[in-house]
């Protein structure tokens, strides 16, 4: 970490000791999609060679959750954000490596406790923001995943194992594709994120069975095969299985 950068933190500490609460943090693995690809938003901070997951800490008067969807608004500008709290990261001394060269009295270098949720974006509409501790702030495919500080590979790990599992029993898509999209799109989605092959007359089925989309009467133009057709998410059905889940699983 460099010089510059230990000086802002320090310098930083009194006010946040004044305005956060003591060893609580949050990190959040943003996932995006963008040309059949799943995407995950990461920050360098300066003079690291290592990236991390956006991430900050609680205000004493703040909820997690709006603790969350602040971190996310500062790092991307993004508001009304899909998460989803998935776990809990508490090991001894995870924050100390990165620290290192900072007093071991500092605010920072505490141990802290920090609450995963993961995040489901439109790539299209987001602008990934650098705070004054970093030097970058962007998207990398999750086949090409650089290696993260601390214990945010594991965090990172964990965040989509459980979005693989949450698409056995909530709708996804909504915050990754276009308002309007294909069949073939919305399948391949899912594909990417199981990291496997779907029967494409099984998922067309199961996908009209949830009664979360709706059809369009209007057809994506060219290609050397019949025009598919447009769907868009049923808003009103879409939350209902949000809230009591599906029956059946991939």
């Amino acid at each position: 970490m460099s010089d510059e950068i230990n000086s802002n933190l320090l310098y930083s500490t009194k006010y946040m000791r004044e305005d956060f609460l003591p060893n609580i943090s949050v990190d959040c693995v943003v996932f995006g999609f963008h040309d059949e690809c799943l995407k995950v938003l990461l920050a360098r901070t300066e003079g690291e060679k290592d990236w991390a997951l956006p991430g900050g800490y609680v205000k004493k008067e703040e909820d997690l959750l709006d603790s969350a969807k602040r971190i996310l608004e500062e790092r991307t500008g993004v508001k009304n954000v899909f998460l989803n709290q998935f776990m809990t990261f508490g090991k001894v001394r995870r924050t100390e490596s990165f620290f290192k060269g900072i007093p071991d009295d500092v605010w920072y270098k505490q141990r802290f406790v920090s609450i995963g949720y993961y995040a489901l974006v439109d790539f299209s509409t987001l602008k990934p923001i650098k705070d004054i501790f970093s030097d970058a702030c962007s998207w990398h495919d999750v086949d090409m995943k650089p290696n993260l500080v601390m214990d945010h590979n594991d965090i990172y790990d964990i965040a989509l194992q459980q979005l693989r599992k949450d698409l056995n029993y909530k709708p996804v898509g909504l915050n990754l594709l276009r308002e309007k999209f294909t069949m073939t799109e919305l399948q391949r989605l899912y594909e990417i994120i199981l990291n496997r092959k779907l029967n494409r007359g099984n998922f067309y089925r199961k996908m009209m069975r949830y009664n979360i989309l709706t059809k369009l009467d209007e057809t994506k133009k060219g290609g050397a095969h019949k025009s598919p057709n447009y769907y868009v998410f049923n808003m009103e059905e879409y939350n209902k299985a949000l809230e009591n889940g599906f029956q059946e699983s991939w």
